[in-house]
């Protein structure tokens, strides 16, 4: 076919937009985003809002929750606890309007923090199946328009703090970190109908371990799977290492000590290294993935005795690592050696103390909240610069979530749309 000049550049516009909006349709499917890591490919997001300005809509939530939305399409999925029910809602992204709501009534008397409401753990989407851990009243699977498909038990979460990890989808299977508490375990499920493929079962720790550890030990941490060498791994951060299996079936790739023994980030990955932060002051870790066996000689970069206290997960950029505390300090490290590039305390007009995970977007923005329902954006830069400070007033120890140039915070009271 002949095309005219002036066709063909109509052709490249067309072109050109068609590309635009299909990026700016980028998915959210998980807890931390398209590939878990807590980075989105979109750009020129809203900079600046209040509970006023830039506000496309907010709908009341019907409790307190911490887990953080996924998003498909035009669909957004929240856990959210409803009195004695755990339940999963789907809300209509343009308007905030429930579309369904899912999920078991469970009777039983269940330990948790608090702070930390049932239903923390954030659901998982395929485009097909959203599935949903809520802890011990089980694993539940449900078609997009909120059929059950399966749902499964996998025994009696028991731990004073709650739960917190969240399920993850790679190729047929639904990955669960299981625990803290009496039971833990790593298991794979089949997705498609909530079959057990494989299970790991963790140490149970010494009495001396636990007097050691003032009986504060255990791994909130969500996994993640990566690609190494061609080869992919699931990467756990586990109570005093960091461990690598094959996905489909469980056998232990590798493993590295120096971790701490209490871990409540998800593992951060780029530019070939794995950052492991430990919690409550415990050890931090840095590790090449790809080997075999204990490489803790032969691949670990670097290791911190001790850290600060942390809940929330950071994000790797160009040589360096961002992350903050549950203080809301926000601190750059070089990637290479762990040493601090830059420290800052965001604070603004309410407690600066978070709970949440950073966001990096395309254009080298990084977004975080804190619990006071500030959201700070700062430059993903070795020198130090912030960008904005937006509040909304309501508490929320969520996270960020960014899909179609469209953001949602999700807090105790309310889920938000932001956009320009």
């Amino acid at each position: 076919m002949n095309c005219t000049p002036l066709a063909r550049l109509a052709l490249l516009i067309a072109l050109s937009f068609s590309v635009s909006s299909a990026a700016l349709a980028e998915n959210w499917p998980n807890w931390r985003g398209p590939q878990n890591l807590g980075i989105s490919g979109e750009a020129n997001l809203p900079l600046t809002w209040s509970s006023t300005e830039n506000v496309r809509w907010k709908v009341k939530l019907p409790e307190r929750g911490n887990s953080t939305p996924v998003v498909w399409d035009n669909r957004i999925f929240v856990t959210q606890p409803v009195e004695k029910r755990r339940t999963l809602m789907c809300l209509d992204r343009k308007d905030g309007s429930t579309l369904l709501q899912a999920g078991p009534t469970y009777e039983a008397a269940e330990p948790t923090h608090p702070t930390n409401p049932f239903c923390s753990a954030s659901p998982v989407t395929d485009g097909e199946r959203v599935i949903a851990w809520f802890g011990s009243a089980g694993v539940y699977c449900f078609d997009l328009d909120g059929k059950q498909l399966w749902s499964r038990e996998l025994g009696i979460q028991e731990h004073e703090w709650g739960y917190a990890a969240s399920p993850v989808i790679h190729g047929d299977l639904c990955f669960i970190n299981f625990g803290p508490g009496k039971y833990e375990f790593v298991v794979a499920l089949d997705k498609r109908t909530g079959k057990e493929v494989w299970r790991y079962e963790l140490p149970r720790p010494t009495p001396e371990q636990m007097k050691a550890d003032d009986n504060l030990r255990g791994s909130w941490s969500t996994p993640l799977v990566i690609n190494a060498g061609g080869r992919d791994e699931l990467i756990l951060t586990l109570p005093e290492a960091v461990v690598a299996f094959a996905p489909k079936t469980g056998s232990e790739l590798w493993r590295a000590g120096g971790l701490g023994s209490l871990v409540y980030t998800s593992p951060m990955y780029g530019e070939g290294i794995l950052v492991a932060l430990g919690g409550y002051h415990r050890a931090c870790v840095a590790v090449r993935p790809g080997g075999s066996g204990d490489v803790t000689e032969s691949h670990v970069v670097w290791q911190q005795p001790k850290s600060k206290l942390r809940l929330g997960s950071g994000v790797i950029h160009k040589g360096h690592f961002y992350v903050n505390d549950m203080q809301g300090v926000a601190t750059c490290f070089d990637l290479q050696t762990g040493k601090e590039v830059w420290e800052k305390r965001l604070t603004a007009g309410g407690t600066g103390d978070t709970w949440s995970s950073m966001v990096l977007t395309a254009d080298e923005r990084i977004y975080m909240l804190n619990q006071a329902g500030e959201t700070f954006v700062i430059k993903a830069s070795p020198e130090f610069e912030q960008l904005a400070a937006n509040p909304l007033g309501e508490q929320t120890n969520s996270s960020i979530v960014i899909a179609g140039g469209e953001i949602l915070i999700r807090t105790h009271e309310h889920l938000w749309c932001v956009g320009k």
